[in-house]
């Protein structure tokens, strides 16, 4: 009995955490499937959303839902202008430019948010009722982490109908697929891809907020956490919703299991299953093959 709750224990920690880094990896997939920009600088962008929604929260007193709401709100504004100033300027550049120009963005974040804000960790202050243990019948298990879990269920089931059920998902889709065709057929890429980078810039916001009490949230953030980030994406698949939420639980139930018995050395273990897993299908585990 006593295992079967420490092994539920765990798998609901580790299903906690695949949430978190869908809601911020899934907005990175579609824009590098769609347009094949390297945007090393995404990780920032879950940073920016984070402190938002912590600092409204403690500073002025909003409260939770108004503060994720607006730091998706704001983080979205901020990618649009960072996109179009840009972003834009590099959609036809080498990768090797699309990364040093991303990961100097990075550098860049990091500076401004010690600069003004200070190198602090912050804390998200959560509601009273997120606090203390809920009862799931075998077990008793953080509120928050229940929470964070129907979040992500939610989330999903809304991407998957927004991009299988309606005419952006389509023109998404097609695009990702086939740019070339898709942009025959009239589709305006750049503005979808405008429309689409402001989404997953303000998921990847959302997310910074809701990992925030316990990933914890300081300058170092983006880069901390930007290899995690390429793993889901590359192990999902580009483009690919429902890979990326696979891939997401897979990382996030394996790394939360690796800390728990491994703490000193249990990430390399996810680093070597990748490498090894890009070599047999360098398109990812969900990935369409070519």
């Amino acid at each position: 009995m006593i295992f079967g709750i420490d092994v539920a224990s765990m798998v609901l920690g580790g299903l906690a955490a695949g949430m978190v880094l869908f809601i911020v990896s899934v907005g990175l997939s579609i824009t590098m499937g769609l347009m094949g920009f390297v945007n090393l600088a995404h990780g920032g962008f879950a940073m920016i959303g984070g402190y938002v929604i912590v600092l409204t929260m403690r500073r002025w007193g909003l409260g939770f839902a108004p503060a994720l709401a607006l730091g998706f709100i704001v983080t979205a504004a901020v990618s649009v202008a960072f996109e179009r100033l840009l972003y834009a300027r590099l959609y036809r550049a080498a990768e090797l430019d699309q990364v040093l120009f991303t990961i100097g963005l990075v550098f860049i974040m990091i500076a401004s948010v010690t600069l003004v804000i200070g190198p602090e960790n912050q804390t998200l202050m959560l509601p009273p009722s997120l606090q203390g243990q809920i009862d799931l019948g075998i077990l008793h298990y953080r509120t928050y982490s229940v929470v964070l879990i129907a979040i992500g269920v939610l989330i999903v089931i809304a991407l998957w109908l927004g991009f299988e059920r309606t005419r952006m998902g389509a023109q998404i889709r097609a695009a990702v697929d086939n740019r070339r065709m898709a942009e025959s057929l009239g589709i305006n890429i750049d503005r979808l891809f405008t429309i689409t980078f402001a989404f997953g810039s303000g998921m990847a916001g959302l997310g910074g907020g809701l990992s925030a009490e316990f990933l914890g949230l300081d300058p170092q953030y983006p880069l901390k956490y930007l290899v995690l980030f390429l793993i889901v994406v590359a192990v999902g698949g580009l483009g690919r919703v429902t890979g990326v939420f696979y891939a997401s639980l897979i990382i996030g139930v394996l790394d939360f299991v690796l800390k728990k018995y491994l703490p000193q050395g249990g990430t390399v273990f996810i680093y070597a299953l990748t490498i090894l897993l890009l070599l047999w299908r360098p398109q990812g585990l969900f990935g369409k093959t070519t």
